[in-house]
Formats: C-alpha cells, structure tokens, sequence
C-alpha cells in the first residue's frame, strides 16, 4: 500500500516538475544573458535539490511502475514478493539518491 502511495507521489512530484523544466528549456534557449541565469540557477543549492529531487523521484516512479506492470502481468503476486519487489525497488531508489547527490554536490 506505501510503495502504491509513494508510487502517485513521485507522480505528483514529475508532473510538477513540468513547468519548472518548460522554464528551464526557455532560458537555455533564449539569449546569453539568459542562458547565463538558468546555469547560475542550475548550480544554486535550490537548483540542485530540486534536481535530485526529480531524480530519484523519476527513478523510483519508473522501478515501481515496472513492478506494478509485472504484478498485473500475474508475476511475483504473493505477499511475500509483493513486500520484496517493493524493497528492491526502495534500495533502487536509495542507491539512485546517493549517486545523485555525489553527482550534484
């Protein structure tokens, strides 16, 4: 039931993310000045958190969906794999974290 939550959350979290992305692709597009702003942005610290925020959150979206379709494919449909195959898709999604802020920082 939580990894189901977490799943529409990091949705949310990607839909979101639309129109900052959309003004991210203006500014990279329009003049010097502005491309020099987005890139001063992109290097902030709030730049940065919103970037690996996105990640991982894009990450774990595309694990746990990859899950779900193969739980309704009839795949791994006991309990005892359902709270598996959440955990491995919660390590994944752990894993991507900590190599993204290495990344970012």
């Amino acid at each position: 039931m939580l990894a189901s939550i977490a799943h529409r959350g990091s949705a949310l979290i990607l839909v979101l993310f639309v129109p900052l992305y959309l003004w991210l692709l203006h500014g990279m597009t329009g003049s010097p000045d502005h491309y020099a702003a987005t890139l001063e942005w992109l290097h902030s610290l709030t730049g940065k958190l919103l970037l690996w925020l996105v990640g991982v959150a894009l990450v774990y979206h595309f694990s746990n969906g990859i899950r779900f379709l193969c739980i309704d494919a009839g795949w791994a449909e006991s309990r005892t794999m359902m709270v598996l195959s959440a955990k491995v898709v919660l390590a994944v999604a752990g894993l991507t974290a900590i190599m993204l802020a290495g990344l970012l920082l």
